[in-house]
């Protein structure tokens, strides 16, 4: 920001003062000064124009337009911020803040006494329903019989007969006395829904009999937690073609033809049609029926001709190809409307699939024009939003922390000097929180910070809300939850925060991507013997070192070395700083300086390709925590997400961003939402969290070890012998409140909290007492992890060799309960000020104390010339 005057007085300042931020909101100029002066007189007007309504019977709120009207960028409103704070304190503000909980949980809708069942009408009748008797007593089994007995007696013989019985309190004994096989031999749909049947035996034998049968419903019945009833079905009675509401893998003609209006109760068989009786159907809805093939002789163009809108919505169809699913759906040739997942079977693009079948004129509720022009690959209009579910013995503070990412907006704070490296979170007031999200929003939000005295600190931070299309009446007023962001950035996958997606399209992408890294496995580079040697001048005089690191200054006292402040004059630079080709360049550098970094050495100490260059080398090795890069593998981490949800494995996960120390913006959560709204913030990788590690005394830890790299071709690396232990402070628990406590889930206490220094020694000798085990096998299979990491580096990224380069790298490690270890981070030119600060007994390598006092000379003397004392080869 340009220089600012004490106190905002006219637009003229305010527009000067908050030129760039007025820049980012994106206002239109026109709303400029209608901003300002609504600032600056503090005008909250907006409750004038606008009506907050329920929808989604009461679970959600929705804001519609009260005026008459509303033209496009006629007008600017302010919204304040009901709720601001950074995620680490979220959950103790909710407990402390009087009245804060409450206003919470009633903006987000979670301050009822429950979660609504969502599986039943008000009546409790389930979702589908196939008949409408209305006889309920268990003596009106038999007139029902008796009168579609009588029924399929004038109808004839050879005609079809469909029974509902749904909800009659049938149980196994009446199904017997029912005798249905015998009394209607020619039975094609049974309704049993919802009755009382039990045992397994009896009801495969009844309704196994029964071998005309086309549709079957025998949902909420007790008998269907044998899991074994519908395969015994299945093969019982080969001509079944609906099994509980969905398709089987038999399905054909009579299952289309009842889903597309052909047979019901009055019309259950093809007696009275023509021998296509398909062809009379135009709008064919197939949603949520299991289907995992579509392509077959029945499902064509040649069989339904007339057809022309198709739902397919909330299917797998993994069993076709997309191209195998394409042809299918081109032999359609009246097709105008269908309805399908994106991303799903057909792939993510809506593009692809309009230019895949072009006789289409909707794609999902929207015009195929509007679509191409605007260039949007997913289609969400007619996605179903998340809706916030708790039990009611949750506490108002759980309800509103599960709840909050359908609300969250965030920013960061940041002036000419530097930026906050804490994003802040808000929560809009009722107002602005009930805009909901549509891709073609009516309005834009945006995060705006008002400086009435012109600097960062008098900073009071709103939302502005404007209409980007002329509004009407009752029109209901939305924004775009993810403004700007294509699928070039992950948009579908993304949306899964706040509305249901296809689960099976990201498992598909998930085991794809699972397949791939089995097959990956790249040669590990041959063990040789170390070929650098010391590059002490031959005539003995001292290697001269610049460097900016104060306890390289202060312990670096071998009389190999001296130092010099002018990096010219150096033969070796020892940096904390990046140097890239522009720095030598304006220190006069060159190959005879040696650097304390090896080129491409992101490939270790960015923590996503880390993970990258492990997975290219060695696909998914033990020591490696499933990872995720969020920028660009969004829809492999949900689908291993949702795989482990439905298998009820553990799901609790950490972000850190890509290239941040000290567990800055890092978090745990086992919630999906957050973890795609914490992408927001920044860069990040998605780490299956370690959530049974090695305790000691019943807190967790991780150890750091310092790594000496002199070649990376060969690989020559040395594993100094000291390394120490960083503990939590907290006992360890997977409390959900705790997961808000840094001292239980973190180690790093340099910088937050308490650091307790525990001497090495000390530590291994009572983890060994504690866990009865050898810190010796231990210590070997971390060294051969180490090995491993830097064997990866070198055979993905053979150009991080560097003859000129020497480097030292902090390597995090963690032991799981089964003390097996697992990779945290590389961590280049790593703080070693506890190394320097405490004297340490040796626990492996070498014997006798290690001096803090001499760890730089030891690390100098290993890396320039060739002394290995306290240091061991990998």
């Amino acid at each position: 920001m340009a220089s600012s005057p004490t106190v905002i007085k006219d637009f003229e300042d305010f527009a000067r003062v908050h030129a760039m931020l007025l820049a980012a909101t994106s206002l239109p100029p026109s709303l400029h000064e209608q901003l300002f002066r609504k600032l600056s007189s503090e005008t909250f007007d907006a409750g004038s124009y606008f009506a907050v309504e329920t929808c989604e019977d009461g679970r959600q709120r929705r804001l519609v337009l009260a005026s008459e009207y509303m033209p496009k960028e006629s007008c600017v409103f302010l919204v304040d911020h009901a709720w601001t704070f950074r995620l680490p304190y979220a959950l103790k503000q909710l407990k402390e803040v009087p009245g804060l909980a409450e206003r919470m949980a009633s903006l987000m809708c979670v301050d009822g006494d429950g979660s609504p069942a969502s599986a039943a009408d008000e009546d409790g009748s389930p979702l589908e329903s196939v008949g409408s008797l209305e006889t309920g007593a268990r003596g009106g089994v038999v007139d029902i019989l008796d009168r579609e007995m009588e029924k399929a007696r004038k109808r004839g013989s050879a005609s079809g007969v469909w029974l509902e019985l749904e909800e009659l309190g049938i149980d196994d004994e009446m199904l017997c006395s029912m005798n249905l096989c015998d009394r209607f031999p020619n039975l094609v749909a049974l309704n049993l829904w919802g009755n009382k049947l039990q045992d397994a035996e009896t009801v495969v034998q009844e309704v196994g009999r029964c071998r005309n049968l086309r549709a079957l419903w025998l949902n909420e019945n007790p008998v269907l937690e044998n899991s074994h009833v519908a395969d015994t079905l299945l093969e019982l009675i080969p001509g079944l073609e609906i099994y509980n509401s969905a398709f089987t893998s038999n399905y054909g003609e009579w299952a289309l033809g009842f889903c597309g209006g052909v047979y019901d109760m009055d019309n259950p068989d093809n007696v009275s049609h023509a021998t296509r009786p398909l062809e009379t159907i135009t709008s064919l809805d197939l949603s949520d029926r299991c289907i995992r093939k579509l392509s077959n002789k029945v499902f064509s163009g040649s069989a339904m001709p007339s057809l022309s809108h198709l739902n397919l919505r909330g299917n797998p169809l993994d069993q076709d190809s997309t191209g195998d699913l394409i042809k299918c759906l081109q032999g359609f040739t009246c097709l105008k409307l269908l309805e399908i997942d994106i991303p799903g079977s057909l792939g993510c693009s809506a593009i692809k699939i309009i230019e895949a079948l072009p006789s289409l004129s909707s794609l999902n509720g929207v015009s195929t024009m509007d679509i191409l022009e605007s260039g949007k690959h997913v289609i969400d209009s007619a996605l179903q939003p998340r809706l916030p579910e708790w039990a009611s013995s949750d506490s108002l503070a759980d309800r509103i922390i599960s709840a909050m990412w359908l609300y969250l907006m965030t920013y960061r704070l940041a002036d000419e000097e530097k930026i906050d490296e804490t994003p802040v979170w808000y929560v809009m007031d009722e107002l602005g929180s009930a805009l909901r999200h549509s891709d073609k929003a009516n309005f834009r939000v945006t995060p705006f910070l008002y400086l009435p005295n012109g600097k960062l600190g008098s900073a009071i931070s709103f939302s502005v809300l404007w209409p980007t299309r002329d509004v009407v009446k009752g029109e209901e007023c939305t924004r775009d939850f993810l403004f700007g962001i294509g699928e070039d950035k992950q948009r579908s996958a993304r949306l899964t925060a706040w509305f249901h997606t296809p689960e099976n399209y990201f498992i598909q992408e998930f085991k794809r991507y699972s397949e791939q890294l089995l097959s990956r496995r790249l040669p590990s580079p041959p063990l040789e013997a170390p070929t650098t040697t010391s590059v002490l001048p031959v005539d003995g005089h001292p290697l001269c070192v610049y460097t900016d690191i104060p306890q390289v200054e202060e312990y670096l006292t071998r009389p190999e070395f001296v130092l010099t402040t002018d990096p010219k004059d150096a033969e070796i630079i020892w940096t904390s700083l990046q140097v890239d080709e522009e720095v030598k360049n304006v220190l006069g550098l060159s190959q005879r300086h040696y650097v304390n970094q090896f080129p491409f050495e992101a490939c270790l100490v960015m923590k996503h390709h880390l993970a990258e260059t492990i997975h290219k080398a060695q696909g998914s090795p033990d020591w490696l925590q499933p990872t995720y890069d969020l920028e660009s593998q969004l829809s492999e981490l949900i689908g291993d997400y949702c795989l482990r949800r439905r298998d009820g494995s553990d799901n609790l996960w950490i972000l850190k961003p890509w290239n941040m120390a000290r567990t800055i913006d890092t978090t745990v959560t086992g919630d999906l939402a957050a973890i795609i709204r914490l992408m927001e913030t920044g860069p990040k990788i998605c780490q299956k969290y370690i959530e049974r590690p090695a305790l000691f005394q019943q807190k967790k830890f991780d150890l750091r070890y310092i790594v000496l790299v002199r070649s990376m071709n060969p690989v020559e690396i040395f594993l100094s012998d000291v390394f120490w232990v960083r503990l939590a402070n907290n006992e360890y628990t997977l409390d959900k409140s705790s997961l808000f406590e840094y001292e239980t889930h973190f180690t790093v206490m340099n910088y937050i909290g308490r650091l307790n220094h525990m001497n090495t020694a000390d530590f291994v000798r009572e983890f060994e007492k504690e866990h009865q085990v050898e810190w010796s096998d231990i210590h070997e299979r971390i060294r051969k992890m180490i090995r491993s990491v830097f064997d990866s580096a070198a055979a993905v990224h053979p150009e991080m060799h560097s003859s000129s380069a020497r480097a030292m790298y902090g390597v995090d490690v963690m032991i799981d309960s089964a003390f097996n270890p697992k990779l945290l981070e590389v961590t280049y030119c790593p703080d070693c000020h506890r190394a320097c600060q405490y004297d340490m007994e040796a626990v492996v390598g070498g014997c006798g104390d290690l001096r803090g006092s001499d760890f730089f000379n030891t690390v100098f003397g290993c890396l320039f010339l060739g002394d290995l004392s306290h240091v061991s080869p990998l």
